[in-house]
């Protein structure tokens, strides 16, 4: 049972994030100049200053999709509409974390985070972003 309440858990994150993922973006430009320092921090491993870099799950496939969503997000979305990709972040780490640590739900995660990833990456595809 809570090995689905992860999945639908997910599932659900997806869906409010991607209907959430349409911004406007006249303001591009700006975005992207204002945004070039986080790209390189983002692409250097170990040199990110967000706190939940650092943060491992312990299962490969949701640690590389968190990686690679947090370089997309702190690189590639416009600032105005980063808070909300953050903060989705930050709540999939936390679930992750607690799904990673009972053994219950240890081994449904790779897939769900597989499947977060595939999902992800087609929200995220506006913006540049792969997974």
């Amino acid at each position: 049972m809570l090995r689905n309440s992860v999945l639908v858990f997910c599932v659900l994150c997806a869906a409010i994030l991607i209907g959430c993922s349409k911004t406007e973006t006249t303001n591009s430009n700006t975005a992207e100049n204002s945004n070039k320092p986080a790209t390189t921090a983002a692409a250097t491993p170990g040199t990110s200053t967000t706190t939940s870099s650092g943060d491992k799950i312990g299962i490969a496939e949701c640690d590389n999709f968190l990686t690679k969503y947090e370089a997309c997000v702190s690189s590639k979305v416009p600032e105005m509409a980063r808070a909300q990709y953050q903060s989705m972040l930050k709540t999939w780490r936390a679930e992750w974390k607690k799904a990673a640590d009972n053994p219950q739900t240890r081994d449904s995660l790779a897939s769900a985070c597989k499947q977060m990833a595939t999902q992800q990456e087609s929200a995220l595809k506006m913006y540049g972003c792969s997974f």
